[in-house]
């Protein structure tokens, strides 16, 4: 994944309203084992700058640094203020005991940046519907409001859970396998189930994980992510609109809350952050270096507070914003991999990417927007002034190499070069942004 660019060509910062709703990011805090006070700081900074409103915080149940790193967490809110953190326990990284899970919530709860829901520390999990009976044993000891992501229940199993929980977190994030394009069908299902509880939805820009293993037989792999055999994990998403769409149907479902999946997951090309080197793990350097995904958050101001505002329909009066992202190696010639399209899917990965230079702009009115890819490509589009957001795809093939560049009202920013595989085994032409 290489890094999505943007051009912003204003500097005015929009009032956002005061609706309940929130916007938090997914921070995977089992990566962070050595980070500094001061990282925290910047991670806090450059979220809030996007409009995000807080962390949660995935842990897990054995990783020595924790404690230490949920202090500089907290601390680094409290510092820069307007902006908060709730745990998240990730259940399927080992046993979790009830003392344990109370001793971390009690221990932040009285922090200013601790996330309050109805006066209550909120608090999540990744997975853990086995664990649910020993939540009752929680509230015993300390006041929570629970929205947890029991997704492998799906929204029909978490509704026989509803007396445990205030709410839900849908980690369905990504198009189903063989689907190019997320619905809001799963969306619409939990909140219905949830009977007026509140609904957490996820968002996501991409996915892809895998594990190597030759280049022969595993091209999509050299030009598509992390080799994490490690985790067993071999599938890629459609996700050539993927955060264009989701953030639309953000603005169509209208849940309580949403969670950006993720702030940090470099080995599961999902992470929206600055580059960070030190919370890269071994087999995801090759394809993290160069290809920060930081533009991603340059649309966000919009949608967040169009969100917050209960409607798509705003005077928007933010920066004038375009980005793009795409992949810098054409599919056509290569071999079917072991990379699967979509969790859980059998058809090949290559079938389930399209070749285009993906571009979203946010405008506030008529603005010209060119794509150039090498000599051999320029298109260019214009915005409405009936809608702030625009989505364009360009397509390229084998044909079409070279850099690529996107202007916006006479301002340009470059991006990595599409090249053509020859298959010397070389990872340079990877699967990028």
């Amino acid at each position: 994944m290489g890094h999505p660019f943007e051009i912003r060509d204003t500097n005015h910062r929009p009032v956002v309203p005061d609706s309940g709703r929130r916007v938090f990011a997914h921070y995977m805090v089992g990566l962070a084992c050595d980070h500094p006070p001061e990282c925290w700081v910047h991670d806090v900074a450059a979220a809030k700058a996007a409009g995000i409103d807080g962390f949660a915080l995935n842990i897990g149940p054995s990783d020595h640094w924790t404690s230490i790193q949920l202090d500089h967490a907290y601390e680094a809110a409290e510092k820069c203020g307007g902006f908060s953190m709730f745990i998240s326990f990730d259940m399927a990284a080992g046993y979790w005991s009830v003392p344990q899970v109370v001793s971390l919530i009690s221990r932040y709860q009285t922090s200013p940046a601790q996330t309050m829901v109805d006066g209550k520390a909120l608090v999540s999990t990744f997975e853990g519907s086995d664990w649910a009976p020993n939540w009752l044993t929680v509230r015993n000891e300390i006041a929570i409001c629970l929205i947890p992501n029991w997704s492998s229940l799906g929204p029909h199993g978490v509704a026989h859970k509803l007396d445990l929980i205030e709410g839900a977190f849908s980690w369905d994030a990504w198009p189903k396998p063989g689907q190019s394009k997320m619905t809001t069908v799963e969306d619409l299902f939990y909140k219905d189930c949830l009977r007026g509880k509140k609904y957490m939805m996820g968002v996501s820009p991409w996915f892809y994980t895998g594990k190597f293993t030759s280049p022969s037989v595993s091209l999509f792999y050299l030009i598509a992510g992390p080799d994490l055999p490690q985790w067993n994990k071999n599938w890629y998403c459609s996700g050539e609109s993927l955060w264009h769409d989701r953030w639309q149907q953000v603005l169509e479902v209208m849940p309580d809350f949403v969670q950006i999946i993720t702030w940090n997951d470099f080995g599961e090309s999902s992470y929206v952050c600055d580059s960070s080197s030190a919370q890269v793990v071994s087999g995801t350097e090759t394809y993290v270096s160069g290809h920060c995904h930081a533009a991603f958050r340059a649309v966000l101001p919009y949608f967040i507070t169009a969100f917050k505002s209960g409607t798509a329909d705003i005077d928007w009066h933010g920066k004038n914003t375009a980005i793009a992202w795409y992949r810098t190696v054409p599919i056509r010639g290569q071999q079917h991999s072991a990379t699967v399209w979509g969790q859980g899917g059998t058809v090949s990965a290559t079938h389930g990417a399209k070749d285009v230079v993906s571009v979203m702009a946010v405008t506030k009115g008529v603005a010209c927007i060119t794509v150039t890819i090498g000599n051999a490509c320029r298109v260019t589009f214009e915005t409405t002034s009936r809608n702030p957001v625009s989505y364009f795809e360009v397509p390229y093939d084998h044909r079409i190499t070279g850099p690529v560049s996107l202007t916006l009202n006479g301002k340009t920013a470059v991006g990595p070069e599409i090249e053509v595989w020859h298959g010397n085994g070389k990872v340079s032409d990877r699967f990028g942004k």
